[in-house]
């Protein structure tokens, strides 16, 4: 028998040589092969760097553009998605880039991304989230595959369909109604909406589709709106796997404090076990999320292209809707008429060109929900204000897990009733 020193010694040394195949195996070949596959079937992009990719290049860009101002007319895209922009603009509409070891081939053409998100052949599975996003969400309809999805799906949808939607409708209602009161102290004053907004939405999502009360989906969006922050700063930040089991930083030690929280998955599970021009105008130039990312799960063929496994395909509709080739030289401008005609109409029947809440079999569930209180909410608001901006206010949209305004909402209110004089 052989000495065990030397045993334990050749083990650890082989499992050291393992890892650090692994290692070079991710971050230097598969990089190194992939922009060489693709880079021979036209498509370019920025230089991949060891480890990092080009997240510090995304990182300069998105800090530089949120330091600039914007004005309200201004194109938000570069401010956004600034690394998006430039790169299309140096490498194209369909580029390559790298988060890290993870290629991203940007997609832009409504019939290929049609094609991705429809899935109809299975090609295309839902990129695995970062790690920060993976943990808020867990494993549920927005992140899970296959059997476990479909069945998420069906339990799940009709909860937004038909008749359950329509008996949401008072509980909107209510929190419009209590909203509209508060806002009475605030007449012909500045108020900042966008926290009205935050506290409406989540009101009306603790009173209708959840059935808890306010407190209790209060506390739920609070805590989301402390990880959306912390998913914010790490965005750009390459992650190495188990790592965290050994080590944690405190964003890490914060986000889990914050998941202690009563999820909004278990409220759904307690649950589960009892104009529109200017909406779409709005939706198309400000989408809620600005991304769909899917990953190729073999090799397969895209159009023209063809494009090896765990590729991830990211495609922005904030890309699409401001494209002028479908919206013309104005689609940067806010425009309702465009859709006087209907969605079809003013996308000449193109799903692809228009898809603020994704296309496909995943679609978000909640679009209808959305849209309808979306409707309820701007309704009941016009019938009693009228408002314009406060001087405070700045544009400045920027994604915070979804995109949202940076510093605020300030607007002043201009009560109807008093602009026709007493009662």
């Amino acid at each position: 028998m052989g000495d065990p020193i030397l045993i334990l010694s050749s083990f650890v040394c082989l499992c050291l040589l393992l890892v650090l195949f692994r290692f070079l195996h991710r971050f230097w070949w598969t990089p190194v092969y992939i922009q060489y596959r693709l880079g021979s079937q036209g498509i370019k992009g920025p230089s991949y760097k060891f480890i990092h990719g080009n997240t510090k290049e995304m990182l300069k860009m998105r800090n530089e553009a949120l330091s600039k101002p914007l004005g309200l007319l201004d194109d938000i895209f570069p401010r956004v998605l600034p690394h998006v922009y430039t790169w299309m603009n140096n490498y194209g509409k369909n580029h390559l880039s790298w988060r890290g070891g993870e290629p991203q081939l940007l997609i832009t053409e409504p019939e290929l991304i049609k094609e991705v998100l429809y899935n109809r052949d299975g090609s295309y599975l839902k990129a695995s989230l970062p790690f920060y996003s993976m943990k808020l969400m867990g494993n549920g309809l927005a992140t899970s595959e296959g059997e476990q999805w479909v069945k998420h799906r069906k339990l799940i949808n009709p909860t937004f369909q038909g008749e359950n939607l329509g008996k949401m409708i008072p509980g909107m209602i209510v929190s419009v109604e209590l909203m509209l009161q508060s806002w009475k102290k605030y007449q012909a004053k500045e108020i900042e909406v966008s926290e009205e907004f935050r506290l409406l939405t989540s009101d009306i999502i603790s009173r209708t589709a959840f059935g808890s009360n306010y407190l209790e989906g209060k506390t739920i969006f609070d805590m989301m709106t402390k990880y959306s922050n912390i998913i914010r700063r790490n965005i750009f930040k390459p992650r190495f796997p188990g790592l965290s089991k050994i080590w944690k930083t405190s964003d890490e030690i914060e986000g889990d404090k914050l998941l202690g929280v009563n999820s909004v998955m278990e409220i759904i599970k307690k649950r589960e076990e009892k104009i529109s021009m200017i909406i779409n105008e709005a939706l198309r130039l400000y989408p809620p999320t600005v991304a769909f990312i899917r990953r190729s799960e073999r090799e397969v063929r895209l159009g023209k292209f063809i494009l090896p496994a765990n590729i991830q395909l990211f495609i922005s509709n904030l890309v699409v809707h401001r494209d002028p080739g479908i919206w013309g030289d104005d689609a940067h401008l806010f425009k309702p008429e465009r859709f006087s005609g209907g969605v079809a109409k003013a996308t000449s029947n193109n799903v692809a060109a228009y898809f603020p809440f994704g296309i496909g079999p995943r679609t978000c569930v909640g679009f209808n929900f959305a849209t309808v209180g979306a409707k309820i909410v701007l309704i009941m608001i016009l019938q009693r204000y009228r408002f314009t901006f406060s001087p405070t206010y700045v544009h400045s949209p920027v994604i915070n897990f979804l995109l949202v305004p940076q510093h605020g909402i300030q607007v002043i209110l201009h009560s109807l009733q008093s602009d026709e004089g007493p009662s």
